[in-house]
């Protein structure tokens, strides 16, 4: 931060990075209220809901999914990919891009673990009057718990399908005639159920050639196998719609990751990298926020490296006159400046400041 941004901003001084890991480290110690972890989280509920409640619509769609941070701590455990670290879970609203729900967890936690609660989590961090009425996940929550929950809310699904034996049956069970060329492949579906699940659901099977190999599986095909209880629509259909997750929740995530340093963590333990990310989150959803409602629907869609180089990193000057602090721009960005200045105003002003935490 340069010097007259710390002027501007009123600071008398940045503070180090070891008084930053020290904060941290104080932030996820303590035990309940006194748990700095359990006020960020009321804080991200809060503006969460605040900017939903800005949006036209009523229904989302909430993608979850987890997603792993390499870090080589001294408190962080191997993940299942070999590496040490964390594995995250985070829940998005496809239609607002908002992380609607977090989880920190250490690197050894099964992508799978406390997936039903964390979507009752995300479920319970809506607004009043708006609701989740489609969830999309990969193959960690292909869970009859999952599965028996959305069918009592009403809710649809579209989850990655584990290829245990009885899936495998399923699929050798299609006959050869339902088959239809679909992308680079083919695609056919069936019905199945698991042993604790209330009704059956679908299988939408995409299936491709594989390449054969002396030393691996001798199947002439690849599978991927989606579960779900869409209706009315066809294999290809519910597939599709599946697949818009990638940018709904993965890209999301590798924006939440890339663009808000949260691929890298800054304190050897958990508590405080959990604080750590708690903040990236609410950083993230705040920047959402002040797209949408500073810079107007056409930046809604653009990462955060584009705001930071068309706007955040406009040249400017700070100069004092008449013992007062301006910056000086240039013209052609005063008015998009005067624009956001006025927007952020009025909309700290609807409500009041303080955001809704209970």
């Amino acid at each position: 931060m340069t010097k007259g941004c710390v002027l501007l901003l009123r600071l008398t001084e940045m503070p180090s990075s070891d008084a930053a890991g020290d904060w941290l480290r104080r932030m996820g110690a303590g035990e309940g209220e006194a748990n700095g972890l359990t006020g960020l989280g009321l804080v991200n509920r809060g503006v969460f809901r605040r900017l939903l409640r800005r949006d036209e619509r009523t229904e989302y769609t909430l993608d979850i999914a987890a997603t792993q941070i390499v870090a080589e701590k001294r408190e962080a455990h191997y993940t299942y990919k070999g590496e040490k670290g964390y594995m995250p879970m985070v829940g998005h609203v496809a239609e607002a891009g908002l992380v609607a729900g977090y989880e920190f967890r250490e690197g050894n936690a099964a992508p799978a673990e406390r997936n039903f609660k964390f979507l009752q989590v995300c479920e319970r961090n809506m607004p009043k009057g708006k609701k989740i009425t489609a969830v999309r996940a990969d193959s960690a929550a292909y869970q009859a718990a999952i599965f028996n929950y959305c069918e009592e809310t009403g809710k649809v699904f579209a989850v990655g399908a584990d290829q245990d034996a009885a899936v495998k049956a399923a699929i050798a069970a299609i006959p050869e005639r339902d088959w239809k060329e679909f992308r680079d492949g083919e695609i056919a579906e069936t019905v199945h159920c698991m042993n604790k699940t209330d009704k059956a659901f679908r299988l939408c099977v995409m299936r491709r050639p594989r390449e054969q190999d002396l030393f691996e599986d001798k199947s002439p095909h690849r599978y991927h196998v989606i579960a779900s209880n869409r209706p009315n629509e066809d294999a290809a259909a519910t597939v599709e719609w599946y697949c818009k997750r990638g940018d709904a929740s993965e890209n999301r995530i590798k924006d939440l990751k890339i663009g808000f340093g949260m691929e890298y963590m800054p304190c050897g333990t958990f508590q405080a990298n959990a604080a750590f990310f708690a903040i990236g989150v609410l950083t993230y959803n705040l920047s959402l926020g002040f797209r949408g409602v500073a810079l107007g629907k056409e930046w809604e869609r653009a990462q955060v490296q584009t705001v930071r180089w068309r706007v955040f990193q406009t040249a400017g000057k700070i100069i004092r006159h008449g013992r007062q602090v301006f910056l000086k721009i240039s013209a052609a960005m005063l008015d998009l400046f005067a624009a956001i200045r006025e927007c952020c105003a009025r909309f700290m002003l609807e409500g009041g400041a303080v955001p809704e935490t209970s």
